[in-house]
């Protein structure tokens, strides 16, 4: 066989081929309405467009440093230090393309063959990818509904064994929009720092929280737990700029300077003009995120008010990100089946939760308009209607 067999085991992205399939009946000319968008449906706000245009006309289109400019390095340390109360050094600081990116390289950097990664299950579904790549194995804990799918530090206690190294935490959460509060974390913290493992804290989605609950760095907490945490961001969802590929992440200085020798040795640096256009992002007021914030709780509101007249759909409310988590059970089919079945029937496009881990949900973004919510709405609620009723 050609191909090598880690990626041979790389599970195909069920996202991916809800999109394409999306995509092919869109050029058939069918009216599809899309719920699967993993991205802001907002344009990029033209004060950080203006800033990439100059940094291409001031001829700033050459290497950088591998880890990020100085400049935009400072102003991360600012953001840390401001937003999230952390105080790290410009050596602790890694710009990459991509907050996926950084995950990938902290992964890599830590994780030796049979080394155990925890996670909680609803997962985002690049997690166990990148363990896997990494030699690394994935240990699920199952995310329970009444406790809005966050897991609790009995239950990571439970999974704990010999062989775990690294625990990754998503809050806000992809797909299930679940926050973390302080309680739960500094819970969290103290496991780890008393059975010595790592934790990722993928924090994409931290300026997307609604109904006035706090974000929280895990990292912040206290000095032992700092020692131990990564903490990972980008520009990607915060400024509507998934395309920019900037993603950064701060952490111990060892661990640091391990993903700056793997990024050296194979990106090198993130995109030139994207490192402007991340800098404006940070350094400009954030009254354009709070809008998009706003407009996004606006269309969540209506999203889960009509999901609740759908008696065969139940869901947790999401505190953030803007994705809600659908059981479908008691329409008794899966979701690859559902999602499958919904866009071919009434070009309503969703991503079935399978490839999250739960294969009785899916995930509906709303990041789209008002206006295409009702409509795909009143597509899936009438075809819900004729399916046939569970026995």
């Amino acid at each position: 066989m050609l191909l090598s067999k880690r990626v041979q085991d790389l599970s195909p992205s069920s996202t991916l081929r809800i999109t394409a399939l999306a995509n092919k009946l869109r050029l058939e000319g069918l009216d599809v309405v899309s719920f699967g968008a993993g991205e802001p449906d907002f344009d990029t706000p033209d004060f950080i467009k203006a800033s990439a245009i100059e940094a291409i006309r001031s001829g700033f289109t050459k290497y950088t440093p591998s880890t990020g400019t100085p400049e935009l390095k400072k102003a991360i340390q600012e953001k840390f230090k401001k937003e999230n109360n952390l105080q790290y050094s410009s050596e602790q600081i890694i710009v990459s393309s991509g907050a996926k990116h950084c995950l990938f390289n902290i992964i890599l950097a830590l994780i030796d063959e049979g080394d155990e990664v925890i996670m909680g299950l609803p997962y985002w579904v690049s997690y166990p990818e990148m363990v896997k790549l990494a030699g690394g194995v994935s240990r699920f804990i199952q995310g329970r509904k009444e406790n809005s799918f966050k897991i609790t530090v009995k239950e990571i206690n439970e999974a704990l064994r010999q062989e775990t190294k690294l625990l990754i935490l998503n809050s806000p959460s992809n797909p299930t929009g679940a926050v973390y509060d302080r309680q739960e974390l500094e819970d969290i913290a103290d496991l780890c720092v008393a059975r010595n493992i790592y934790v990722i804290s993928d924090e994409i989605y931290e300026k997307l929280i609604y109904d006035g609950l706090k974000h929280i760095s895990i990292a912040s907490l206290n000095s032992e737990i700092y020692k131990r945490a990564f903490t990972v961001n980008g520009v990607s969802k915060a400024y509507s700029m998934t395309g920019w590929r900037i993603g950064y992440f701060a952490g111990p200085l060892e661990v640091a300077e391990a993903v700056k020798n793997l990024q050296d040795h194979s990106t090198s640096n993130p995109c030139s003009i994207s490192q402007k256009a991340a800098l404006s992002a940070l350094t400009y007021p954030d009254e354009w995120t709070k809008k998009m914030r706003d407009e996004f709780q606006l269309r969540r509101d209506y999203l889960i008010s009509r999901i609740d007249k759908i008696p065969s759909l139940s869901y947790v409310r999401p505190a953030g990100a803007f994705y809600l988590f659908c059981d479908i059970s008691k329409t008794g089919l899966k979701s690859q089946d559902f999602s499958t079945r919904l866009l071919n029937e009434a070009q309503v496009a969703v991503i079935p939760g399978d490839g999250f881990g739960c294969d009785e949900y899916i995930r509906l973004s709303f990041a789209l308009n008002l206006d295409a919510i009702k409509k795909g709405i009143d597509k899936l609620e009438q075809w819900i209607k004729q399916l046939p009723k569970k026995s």
